[in-house]
């Protein structure tokens, strides 16, 4: 089984296969789901991920607390990954206590694959995970919530976190809020309570140049568009400190945001992002700081903007923006480059497309060249000859093979519409004979007009081959009695059977075929055309194959057969069937020969 990398599974698919190996290995479900997880953290490093992982920090407890962020950052690569969220609640020298959701069910332990074999394979560590809690058995929940205590060494981490709270030097005064909102205009301050306590001065300016926006709650002014999953709290932000943050400002309805009535009710309609001005919401990026002095979060942020065009559509101005980092920058380059990587991007994805088309055109083509192929060759052999075998390498020997020749017996036709109707007659008899073969294990080599060639025994060697061949023949008998013909023809067919060695291997190069050769050959068309129709006739050789309980075989006594003189054969019975069939004494075959019954 192949996994494409983009392609999109559905959920179900890892679970049932998990349930299906867990039901093969006489193992847990759970044990299986955290295998998988391992095998997927080995898969990601072989594509380069691991040096992602590895560099969020020098401690596994680094990696732990920014998952979130290395997933914001691949949901430009998998758009359609629905990534989970985590964070931690407590962290000591034991370890920590991590909270996991996720809107999958049933990938608990999956998650814990991988965490213990990139704890194992990139930091050097062993881990002892707990699940201290879990709502994935809440009935009608989406969602799953599950509380692990994961023991390790942590005693590195924690000695790092203390020596950065250790005050450098002589004690520096402490940085006011305000000179922060300097530094970020559009930054944030925020009780216990979700309010607003201060904010930029170009975050009042954007909100409508109102100081209305003070005390108001955080989800008044402010839509949380990442982290996904959780809700705008207190506890939340504090536990997701070192996660990125994206914020959509909401517009006021009017310049003097005088009714927050209107605002929380174009908010709740999710149709327009845009206020009375006309200008767009404004995205903002940043992380969430704690100020013990203050007791209170600010978010410090900048705006995300891409190009000069999205600048003016939000109402702001490049003088407007952060005036450390490279914000502008970056929306000048933003500006120079946007329309080239828009037109990559366009071509990228047509591209694409194109190719998933080709490639879904070239397994169809495939599929129908394989099923071309087959019909002339074994799959087998086709198989040696793809690997790169000669041609001659497939001719053997088979030391006992049983041989089948069915003719179609009684045309008659004198114009061209009787023609017509022995063709469609022949390939409906044929089509049924093709569809019998491969339930009985029969190879069918090639049909000469009326007649019919089937083996077994090569290119597959089987020891039942004798008795293959009889059952398949009992049931084109049965067949070709009750098929109706479309043009209301009565056919009957007569069987020949022989066994014995023989030579087979692909002959020809335009329209190579799988031949066999040697005297069972001839000897089985003989059987044939000295059969009648309507009957099975085998030889001596065939019914020493075959086991005397499951047929009746009736002597026919000697018949001289051409080539050979005379010969003991047999008729070849079901053994239910109880009237013989039959009814003819003496048949005169077209090259002359008398063929008597005794």
């Amino acid at each position: 089984m192949v996994f494409n990398t983009r392609q999109i599974y559905p959920d179900e698919l890892m679970t049932n296969l998990a349930a299906a190996l867990a039901t093969v290995n006489g193992d847990s479900v759970d044990n299986v789901m955290e295998f998988f997880g391992r095998c997927f953290a080995r898969f990601f490093s072989n594509l380069g991920y691991d040096c992602t992982v590895k560099a969020t920090g020098r401690y596994f407890c680094d990696f732990l607390q920014s998952v979130d962020n290395i997933h914001m950052q691949m949901r430009f690569t998998y758009p359609k990954m629905k990534s989970p969220s985590m964070y931690t609640t407590h962290v000591d020298t034991e370890g920590v206590v991590l909270v996991y959701r996720s809107t999958r069910k049933g990938f608990t332990h999956y998650f814990m694959g991988q965490l213990f074999q990139i704890a194992k394979e990139l930091y050097k560590i062993d881990l002892n995970i707990r699940v201290l809690e879990s709502s994935n058995n809440i009935p009608g929940s989406r969602s799953v919530m599950v509380k692990f205590r994961i023991d390790f060494d942590n005693h590195e981490y924690i000695a790092k976190t203390n020596r950065m709270k250790t005050p450098l030097g002589r004690e520096l005064a402490p940085v006011s809020c305000t000179f922060l909102l300097r530094l970020f205009p559009f930054g944030v301050v925020i009780n216990k309570d979700m309010r607003i306590l201060g904010v930029g001065e170009k975050m009042l300016q954007a909100w409508g140049g109102s100081s209305s926006i003070l005390n108001k709650h955080i989800t008044e002014v402010f839509k949380l568009r990442r982290p996904k999953g959780i809700s705008f709290t207190w506890g939340n932000v504090m536990y997701l400190h070192s996660v990125m943050f994206e914020l959509e400002l909401i517009r006021s309805n009017d310049n003097n945001a005088s009714s927050s009535s209107d605002n929380n009710a174009s908010t709740s309609s999710g149709l327009d992002r845009r206020g009375s001005q006309g200008a767009r919401s404004i995205l903002l990026k940043g992380q969430m700081r704690y100020i013990d002095d203050i007791k209170a979060i600010i978010f410090l942020c900048s705006p995300l903007i891409n190009s000069l065009d999205e600048l003016l559509n939000m109402g702001l101005y490049l003088n407007d923006l952060n005036p450390h980092g490279l914000s502008r920058e970056l929306v000048l380059a933003g500006w120079q480059h946007c329309g080239r990587l828009e037109m990559m991007f366009e071509r990228a994805e047509q591209r694409s497309t194109e190719l998933e088309n080709s490639y879904a055109l070239l397994d169809r083509w495939k599929n129908k060249s394989d099923e071309l192929l087959y019909s002339m060759i074994p799959q087998t052999v086709a198989d040696r000859l793809r690997a790169g075998a000669s041609p001659l390498s497939t001719c053997e020997s088979f030391e006992s093979i049983t041989v089948l020749f069915c003719e179609l017996c009684d045309f008659n036709y004198s114009t061209i519409e009787d023609a017509m109707d022995i063709v469609s007659s022949m390939n409906a008899v044929f089509s049924c004979f093709d569809s019998l073969m491969d339930q009985f294990n029969v190879y069918k080599v090639e049909t000469v007009g009326r007649v019919y060639m089937a083996a077994s025994g090569a290119p597959d060697r089987t020891e039942s081959h004798a008795q293959n061949v009889a059952d398949v023949s009992l049931q084109l008998l049965k067949h070709v009695q009750s098929l109706k013909l479309p043009s209301g023809l009565d056919i009957q067919i007569r069987i020949g059977i022989h066994s014995g060695p023989a030579v087979a291997g692909v002959v020809g190069i335009k329209v190579p075929r799988y031949c066999f050769f040697g005297d069972t050959v001839n000897t089985a068309s003989r059987m044939q055309t000295t059969s009648l129709p309507g009957n099975v006739h085998v030889s001596r050789d065939t019914k020493a194959l075959l086991p005397e309980d499951r047929y009746r075989i009736e002597s026919r006594g000697l018949v001289w057969v051409k080539g050979k003189g005379n010969m003991e054969t047999y008729w070849l019975f079901d053994k239910a069937e109880t009237n013989v069939r039959l009814t003819v004494e003496e048949v005169t075959r077209p090259e002359g020969l008398l063929v008597t019954d005794i």
